[in-house]
This record gives C-alpha cells, structure tokens and sequence, in this order.
C-alpha cells in the first residue's frame, strides 16, 4: 500500500438550508475548509435525460483523515470544489495503515 499523493486542492463544502423570505428554504453551500486530495478517475457513463444527455464520472477522492464530528471530516451530502468543478460526495470509507485517510467515493456530473 503506497502513500496518497496529496497534490490537489479542495474547498469541502456542507449543505446549509436558507430562508427565502417566503416561507421556505433555498439550499446554499458552506465552506468548511481546505483539504488537499489525491484524485482518482473511474469509468465514465452517459445517461440520457429529458433535455441532456449528462456525462457521469465516479471518483475515488483521498484525503487526509480526520476525528469523528470534526469540520474537516467529509460525509456523504456534502461535496468537494475545486473551482467550477463539483464532486458531489455519496459515501466515505477509511483507508491506510491505522486509518490515516479517508476515501470520498464521489461523482462529477457534466452536461455537454
């Protein structure tokens, strides 16, 4: 098992539900912080949709662990930036020796 390549830079993102002034709720994203990853690809998929035909690419995102309740602990709903892109992140899993990383198991969507 090698050492991640920390080489990528990301803006971990929560859900944060906002009053639109009518009596309900916009959804808005907050950043929690900066977390640097190593960056895996899977295979890629189109799906067709009503208007589109969405692109959709799993990755396997690691990052650098964190305690259980801290800020800077990915879970599932949340996502990764890293700009205009948007990894949206289904599930996570520890890995490495004593579970010094996490493994985001996310997905970026693009419409062409």
């Amino acid at each position: 098992m090698s050492t991640p390549q920390l080489n990528r830079s990301f803006v971990l993102e929560a859900p944060l539900k906002v009053a639109d002034g009518a009596g309900g709720y916009t959804r808005d994203w907050e950043p929690l912080g900066v977390l640097w990853a190593e960056v895996k690809a899977g295979t890629g998929r189109e799906k067709a949709e009503t208007a589109a035909t969405l692109s959709r690419v799993p990755y396997r995102i690691t990052v650098r662990a964190a305690p259980y309740g801290a800020p800077s602990r990915p879970v599932a709903g949340q996502r990764l930036r890293d700009g205009s892109r948007i990894f949206k992140i289904f599930a996570v899993a520890e890995w490495g020796v004593k579970a010094a990383y996490l493994t985001c198991h996310a997905e970026e969507e693009l419409a062409p």
